[in-house]
């Protein structure tokens, strides 16, 4: 007896979809093949998602699941086992979706509630399997439905709350469920609608305006809130205007709330009661009408100088009967200065700021626009200084200058002249800075700076201030000059060179204020920083103020460097106009030679000496005396003498420098 398994097929009978409440068959069907014609058992398994549903034991090759009344909880996986003689095969999976769902079961925990309160409904699909949605909608006549959903992923049922608002008379609620199936969403029908009745716990208050709600300023007005309640606990009556609470009461039905009129009592009113979640409101607009308008301020001058009349006069376009006064205003609050339509002072400088005045009728104060009153002390003449504070700067280096005005009200406008030329104009309260970059060798040394503001005495200039341009030329003697203006001697004097380290260049002990050290010939390295230290048998050092010195080169240096950049440009010029020339003069035959002579000619040297009227350099007396021949140049340039068979003689013109700089 020997057979074997070719296939094992389920199937579901009518279809693989089945209406909700429909009858349903799962076939399992065994197509087996024997040697012989002999009877063989069956067992037959039947699982749905994986879980056992059905067995029969059958000589048969086919087995029947039937479903009376299919539900939507039908749907699923199905899968069928046959074992017989020892061996066991199984079907594919089958998927049987039983379309459409029960409908659901809507109940209320109340059917009579009060505004405020809450209706609880709890929705059930009795023959569902979660995971379930739930949709729970709150009707309400004349209005679209409120709706809450609640996904519920291990029971059939949902719980949710609404509440009862201001205006809910009947109520009407139903729910629905929805389902996903092989990601697609099914939808139940709709409850029955559940029928809920909503009380009132108090009225709708009433708000009236005594004696109107269209008023004038300085009437007084008072409100009237009321209500009707049912139950008197716990009930609260709120006067509000524009969110602000005005008045309230508690346990009343009454609320009362009076003031005088302003403009800004303009506006709509709200009246609100509410007991527990409960809550009503009433909103009454009004309207104020204006006694009398706003006052202004008119003042004789803005801006004026101290010890100037000014008059402030305070007035009402259209009304003149009014308690006036005249007030100047201050963070700390307001100073009262005169009661009176008019106020004339003498001011000062302490006068600025800004005043106002107050109109007063029937107890309705009106305050005007503020006035700036701006008072100004003349500035002083300024002063115009170094910021390091000698009047030097070395050639080349930036200078930097401030003018300061030590009186004058603020804001101060300060302008920087060098020579007569405008530099800079600065705003400023008390000082301003410039700052001349540059410092070149033909650059006018007089500065001055003027300063102004809004006092009619106009502006003040500075005296003008000259300042030393430091420079020695390469090679040349310079004279160093050390004093100090009182000392018991002998004074030992030092001179020191500061660079990257300091160097003690000269050193002497004097019976005298001052000594005098010459260095003979200054080149590059000698750049630097000067200063020197004076003491006496008292061992107190005292320093100088440091001098920088800039070493530029000779004016024979200069001749030299330029002499050989322009001969080799001559040279070149003057070889092209001899080929030129030649060529010019064999296009006019073949009978004509070239032929010619150094011309003799004699090459000049201008002596070139220079003026030198630098200063001698104070250390102790804090300033820079003017003397006569410290520094001379002795030395010659002469041009180097070349030969050329094209070029004879090139002169160079070096121009000689301004013996004033």
């Amino acid at each position: 007896q020997v057979f074997t398994f070719n296939t094992v097929e389920i199937k579901v009978q009518p279809s693989v979809k089945v209406k909700n409440g429909a009858p349903m068959s799962i076939v399992c069907h065994a197509d087996i093949s024997k040697s012989t014609d002999f009877q063989l058992k069956h067992n037959f398994t039947i699982f749905k998602d994986g879980k056992l549903v059905f067995m029969t034991v059958s000589d048969k090759g086919d087995a029947q699941y039937e479903i009376s009344m299919a539900r939507s909880s039908d749907t699923g996986e199905y899968e069928c086992t046959v074992e017989a003689g020892g061996k066991t095969k199984s079907s594919n999976s089958l998927h049987v979706w039983v379309t459409g769902m029960t409908k659901p079961i809507l109940t209320a925990e109340k059917k009579e509630v009060l505004e405020g309160e809450v209706v609880k409904l709890r929705c059930e699909l009795p023959e569902e399997v979660p995971p379930l949605y739930f949709f729970f909608r709150k009707i309400k006549m004349n209005s679209t439905p409120k709706e809450k959903h609640v996904f519920e992923p291990y029971r059939n049922f949902s719980v949710v709350e609404f509440s009862v608002e201001e205006g809910d008379n009947i109520l009407q609620f139903d729910c629905f469920g929805r389902r996903n199936v092989k990601l697609e969403f099914e939808t139940s029908e709709h409850s029955n609608k559940t029928l809920v009745t909503v009380r009132e716990p108090f009225i709708k208050p009433t708000l009236n305006a005594k004696p109107s709600s269209n008023i004038t300023e300085g009437d007084r007005v008072q409100f009237e809130c009321s209500t009707v309640v049912a139950r008197m606990r716990d009930i609260e009556i709120i006067l509000q205007k524009n969110k602000t609470i005005l008045n309230s009461v508690r346990d009343e039905k009454l609320l009362k709330y009076s003031a005088i009129a302003t403009l800004e009592d303009s506006g709509e009113y709200l009246c609100k009661v509410e007991q527990g979640r409960a809550s009503k409101t009433t909103k009454l607009n009004v309207v104020v009408s204006e006694l009398f308008p706003k006052p202004i301020l008119a003042a004789s001058m803005s801006k004026l100088d101290e010890n100037k009349e000014l008059t402030l006069s305070c007035s009402i376009s259209g009304f003149r009967k009014a308690n006036f006064s005249i007030l100047r205003k201050n963070s700390n609050g307001d100073i009262w200065l005169k009661n009176s339509r008019n106020l004339t002072l003498r001011v000062n400088v302490n006068d600025t700021g800004s005043y106002i005045c107050k109109a007063e009728v029937k107890g309705i104060v009106k305050e005007s626009k503020p006035v700036r009153i701006n008072v100004y002390a003349p500035v002083s003449k300024p002063t115009l200084s170094v910021v390091s504070g000698l009047p030097e700067v070395v050639l080349g280096k930036p200078l930097q200058l401030i003018c300061r005005s030590v009186m004058g009200t603020p804001p101060i406008t300060f302008t920087f002249y060098k020579g007569n030329e405008v530099k800079k104009t600065v705003i400023n309260d008390t000082y301003a800075t410039f700052l001349d970059e540059n410092i070149r060798q033909n650059d006018k040394r007089g500065y001055k700076c003027d300063a102004r503001n809004n006092h009619s005495s106009g502006v003040k200039t500075s005296n003008i201030l000259n300042i030393t341009v430091i420079e020695v030329e390469d090679g040349s003697e310079t004279a160093f000059l050390c004093s100090v203006k009182e000392g018991s001697w002998p004074i030992r004097f030092r001179i020191f060179r500061k660079t990257d380290h300091e160097v003690l260049l000269f050193e002497k002990n004097e019976n005298a204020d001052r000594v005098l050290w010459r260095k003979a010939a200054m080149n590059r390295q000698d750049t630097g920083t000067y200063y020197c230290i004076a003491s006496n048998r008292a061992n107190v050092d005292v320093k100088s103020h440091p001098i920088t010195i800039s070493v530029i080169l000779a004016s024979w240096q200069k001749g030299v460097i330029a002499a050989f950049v322009l001969i080799p440009i001559a040279g070149a010029i003057t070889l092209a106009l001899w080929w030129f020339l030649c060529k010019k003069k064999k296009a006019k035959g073949p009978s004509l030679e070239m032929s010619g002579s150094a011309l003799p000619t004699n090459l000049t040297s201008e002596k070139m000496t220079r003026q030198h009227n630098d200063g001698d350099y104070y250390s102790g007396s804090g300033y820079i005396e003017d003397s006569e021949n410290h520094l001379k140049s002795t030395d010659e340039s002469k041009g180097p003498d070349l030969e050329s068979a094209e070029v004879e003689y090139t002169e160079v013109e070096v121009s000689t420098l301004d013996p004033h700089r």
